[in-house]
């Protein structure tokens, strides 16, 4: 092979091998960044591994909110009114999160508990994400179902 035919296959190669790079580190950064959305009976299903970050939809649970007197830590209870999951949060909630209210959250289970790295309220007294909804939505129906219904007995 000639030299300069040399020079440009190695150039090509190269620079082939970096946008390869390129591309595997942009694929990685992106599905660790990733939140899949569950709802509280579906962690109690187990359908969210311990440590994977996610997001969890729902109503906080009325008389739930229990706020530190030292720090910004809260607790308060996510449900989708089958289920309950505890909520951990450290920093400052949102002005319209309120008990009774929607709320997504981000983060990750640990040990049957959700320690949260942002908390997302509802933007008025109406909204509500379409996610959120959804999930709502099918548990209430799950809950009307008759028992023995689900099973086709």
């Amino acid at each position: 092979m000639k030299p300069h035919r040399r020079k440009k296959l190695t150039i090509i190669l190269f620079i082939a091998a970096g946008l390869s790079v390129a591309v595997g580190l942009s694929l990685y950064a992106l599905s660790s960044s990733i939140d899949l959305f569950f709802t509280p009976t579906q962690i109690a299903a187990g359908e969210a591994t311990d440590g994977q970050r996610i997001r969890i939809g729902g109503m906080v649970k009325e008389g739930s909110v229990v706020r530190s007197e030292d720090s910004l830590d809260v607790e308060f209870i996510a449900t989708d009114y089958t289920h309950d999951l505890v909520v951990r949060y450290d920093g400052i909630l949102p002005d319209l999160f309120r008990e009774g209210q929607g709320v997504v959250v981000e983060g990750a289970v640990t040990n049957g508990t959700f320690i949260a790295s942002r908390v997302l309220a509802k933007h008025d007294e109406n909204y509500m994400s379409v996610e959120v909804k959804a999930a709502m939505d099918a548990a209430e129906a799950a809950r009307a179902l008759p028992a023995g219904a689900a099973n086709g007995s």
